[in-house]
């Protein structure tokens, strides 16, 4: 079995984590981000701003493969909502791509 190479995670700064991000997470980005920069000046504290900018950089990652994106985001959905989506535990999940 071949293994793809890992995505290159988007570097660690707001505008290159946004261009990473898909058109429909920018809107949420700008938002969240703009939120929590004038609190930083209010409070004089950038660490949300830095923990916000961590969890948006995982969300470009991931959204390199759109689709596989969607359909993660699908998947979550549907667990939210209570169906009975198939799953698998991690460890069957590196076993199967000899991790």
């Amino acid at each position: 079995m071949s293994m793809a190479l890992p995505l290159p995670q988007p570097e660690q700064n707001p505008r290159a984590i946004r261009e990473a991000l898909l058109p429909d997470d920018r809107v949420a980005f700008d938002a969240q981000y703009r939120r929590l920069m004038r609190q930083a000046t209010d409070t004089l504290d950038l660490n949300p701003v830095l923990q916000m900018l961590e969890q948006w950089r995982v969300v470009a990652w991931s959204s390199q493969d759109p689709a596989a994106h969607r359909r993660m985001l699908d998947t979550v959905q549907r667990l939210d909502a209570g169906e009975d989506v198939p799953t698998e535990a991690w460890p069957d999940t590196k076993r199967r791509l000899g991790l």
